[in-house]
């Protein structure tokens, strides 16, 4: 059987078992995590992730709803998980001026990253310590959140951070609510010189304790000196506003969804995928097209490890404080905490589509959840996986 060629992610994967293929060809090289998520991707919405099944008692009308991978990297899941974390943070982010902030690292430097995984971690908080530096200077403690990203528009691997902060904050003892500040001049250039000795000094240390592999094209004799000749650090601070929903809805887009929608996805012959990006250098949209495999690489590759957290916050928005400050922050803002909602499956394909899942074609009435047929285990999965990633395990679902 051939999978008729079509333009969603799961049927290029499928189509001539080309992720199966892709697996064997480049299997040392892959993460136990990219595997992981391409068996979800693959299995989202069929017997082998489980299902439950309802009836209509009017006319004995029988359903299955297949359940959902949960994978980010799923077009399906990620679009459900997009909403959940837009609605989360716009109840949780204090409605008041903030600003958003992209810190950006030198195209040479780009390699080394991917190469040390491990290194997300130490740069990430990097950003806030930096941000929270300077607003002390003023007196105040604002709240922040960072989130990774890990592509740019072609798929192609740029690691960057956004920063969101709130132009106003607490007190540096934390009992003030402080009015709002602006980032003059002086603190840009500031941030910007700090941002690019920060992330050299991480690099110098793990370099000199041998903890840094280094890339075949970076010269290892003068390893030190090519540090400090780099000089495209890019600290770009965009202008500060009330609508934070517009910077939310941004990230999410990006942060809780595959690297490419797709709607992008143009054409796959069978050979090549053809997919649409904007160009930022001409300011006008491109189209690219690679073979297959180099297509399936550009994608897993911005799969983060398990546990990695692509969102962090700091300051009195971290976990850890924000049960302890946050009502405080919504007393002096006169805003109202709002109720965490969540979108069930169900309330997001009425919201979606306009219509009930669960409303029987027949009859119109509700069906009736009758049981649940559980999931295969994740190691069974793992077992399967020649077999999931055959096109000829789908023709009866």
């Amino acid at each position: 059987m051939e999978l008729i060629k079509g333009k969603k992610i799961r049927d290029i994967l499928l189509d001539k078992q080309n992720w199966w293929n892709f697996f064997k060809q480049h299997t040392d090289l892959i993460r136990i995590d990219i595997v992981t998520n391409i068996l979800k991707v693959l299995t989202c919405g069929t017997h082998f992730i489980g299902y439950q099944v309802f009836v209509c008692d009017t006319c004995t009308h029988m359903k299955a709803v297949f359940h959902s991978c949960k994978s980010r990297f799923c077009s399906s899941c990620g679009k459900k998980a997009t909403d959940n974390w837009i609605l989360k943070q716009l109840e949780i982010l204090p409605q008041t001026q903030w600003q958003h902030i992209t810190f950006t690292f030198p195209k040479d430097l780009q390699p080394l990253f991917w190469l040390n995984r491990d290194l997300f971690n130490s740069l990430m908080p990097i950003p806030a310590k930096l941000t929270t530096e300077v607003a002390k200077k003023m007196g105040i403690i604002p709240g922040i959140f960072v989130a990774m990203h890990t592509f740019g528009r072609d798929l192609k691997q740029n690691l960057h951070f956004h920063l969101s902060t709130t132009l106003a904050g607490l007190s540096c003892d934390k009992t003030k609510w402080m009015k709002r500040f602006r980032f003059h001049r002086p603190a840009l250039r500031t941030i910007k010189q700090k941002w690019a000795a920060c992330v050299i000094t991480v690099l110098r240390t793990q370099y000199q304790e041998g903890q840094l592999k280094l890339p075949k094209t970076m010269p290892k004799k003068t390893f030190l000196t090519f540090l400090d000749q780099q000089t495209a650090w890019v600290v770009h601070f965009s202008t500060p506003s009330d609508n934070h929903h517009r910077n939310v809805t941004y990230l999410g887009r990006y942060l809780m969804r595959p690297p490419i929608g797709e709607t992008r996805i143009k054409s796959y012959d069978g050979i090549h995928v053809t997919f649409e990006y904007f160009d930022h250098h001409h300011k006008t949209k491109a189209a690219l097209t690679v073979p297959v495999f180099d297509f399936i690489k550009r994608l897993i590759r911005h799969i983060p490890d398990r546990y990695f957290r692509v969102v962090r916050y700091y300051n009195w928005l971290s976990n850890r404080t924000r049960g302890q400050y946050l009502p405080f922050v919504y007393k002096a803002l006169k805003q109202i905490a709002k109720k965490s909602v969540k979108l069930s499956w169900r309330a997001l394909l009425i919201k979606t589509f306009g219509k009930d899942p669960l409303q029987c074609p027949h009859c119109h009435n509700i069906m009736r959840l009758t049981h649940h047929v559980f999931a295969y285990p994740v190691r069974t999965l793992k077992a399967k996986h020649k077999h999931i990633a055959n096109p000829i395990s789908y023709q009866l679902i």
